[in-house]
């Protein structure tokens, strides 16, 4: 599966690169476009499959249809984004690009008040002045949005593929410079700030783990090592006691974002969290296992770590998937999720799910997306 590393490789000689990149180097695009993809240039053009013109489709069957926007499987073409692999399987697809310049110029504007943040953040949105927004909350008071503009020339360039960890120069630097090329990947070297549960924040460790393992694909064939070790599982619980993985990207209408960040700073307190806005890049064009409201601003909040807990299983997850909801907001299905069926298929379209399972999988050869996504068969 051609992973955006590999795309990115071919596209930025011609000074090109897809409209959105997702942010790790081992992410694929056949899996960006089942599940969702975002990144700080989503502002203007949307998740991932928004940007998407054609789709060559394996389905279940054995036969291989394309399905664009008009055609005969517009149904397909507009159902499979968040269909997780449960309608078939992309084997070709055709992306837009844009034209980019050899460098980007990054601004960290930082702010200690909610309100005044997320203001800000829709003011730079509506005024498309800047090529990249994104941002970082550190601490409740301690709240930064980064602005990216293509350059063509730059005063000096910073290097965060090995000793520099680019999450804290965020909060060290008013304004930077990377390449193109560096800035796509800016978050892959430390996984945006998770190498930290390998101890990478420290340079020795960083020397003894070696460059070349600094990047997402390492940190996932460790974390697929653990998930099935038994051993190592025992040994993180007697050293760091029960805890609940809240690993989350949740999309939030950005007039209720204060409110979320209030309640997550509250109730669940993992620190730092990424913030990246996203509206639709064509409002008229419709999603149905993933639609969100047409000419509005979101905030994407995307939090990857542990909290210590002595509630049930999944507790915190379920605060957060109830407190989405009551906010009219979105939550990505990559990670765990616990709502009923009856939940579940209010907030995916379970019935317009149904038609397209009938139309494009009628033998069931394909997994359930409840079944895939909820109870994780």
């Amino acid at each position: 599966m051609t992973t955006y590393e590999e795309l990115v490789r071919e596209t930025l000689p011609f000074q090109l690169m897809p409209t959105v990149v997702p942010q790790l180097k081992s992410i694929t695009i056949g899996g960006a476009i089942a599940g969702i993809g975002i990144e700080s240039s989503s502002f203007k053009y949307g998740f991932v499959h928004e940007t998407v013109q054609e789709l060559e489709i394996l389905l279940s069957d054995g036969r291989v249809v394309v399905a664009t926007n008009a055609n005969e499987y517009r149904d397909l073409f507009f159902g499979f984004p968040n269909s997780y692999g449960t309608l078939g399987y992309v084997l070709k697809l055709k992306v837009k690009l844009i034209p980019i310049k050899p460098y980007v110029k990054l601004t960290h504007h930082r702010y200690s008040d909610w309100e005044q943040y997320f203001r800000e953040i829709a003011r730079l949105c509506s005024e498309r002045s800047v090529d990249f927004i994104d941002g970082a909350m550190f601490h409740d008071k301690e709240l930064y949005i980064t602005t990216g503009e293509f350059i063509d020339h730059a005063e000096w360039v910073s290097d965060y593929t090995y000793r520099q960890m680019y999450y804290q120069s965020i909060q060290q630097k008013n304004t930077d410079y990377l390449t193109t090329h560096d800035y796509l990947w800016r978050w892959d070297t430390d996984w945006f700030w998770c190498s930290k549960q390998f101890f990478l924040q420290y340079s020795v460790m960083r020397w003894l783990w070696g460059k070349d393992r600094l990047n997402s694909t390492a940190y996932w064939k460790v974390l697929k090592w653990f998930r099935h070790s038994r051993a190592a599982q025992w040994a993180a619980r007697a050293i760091r006691g029960r805890q609940e993985a809240v690993i989350q990207d949740v999309e939030i209408p950005i007039e209720h974002a204060p409110d979320f960040a209030q309640f997550f700073h509250e109730k669940i307190g993992v620190k730092p969290v990424w913030v990246c806005p996203v509206t639709a890049y064509n409002p008229s064009a419709s999603y149905s296992l993933y639609s969100m409201a047409p000419h509005k601003l979101y905030v994407n909040f995307g939090f990857w770590d542990a909290v210590k807990t002595e509630h049930e299983e999944g507790y915190f997850n379920k605060a957060i998937e109830a407190k989405v909801r009551k906010l009219e907001g979105q939550k990505s299905l990559y990670s765990t999720s616990f709502y009923s069926r009856e939940e579940f298929g209010e907030l995916y379209n379970e019935r317009g799910y149904r038609q397209l399972k009938m139309r494009y999988d009628s033998a069931g050869k394909l997994n359930n997306l409840y079944e895939k996504c909820v109870l994780k068969k």
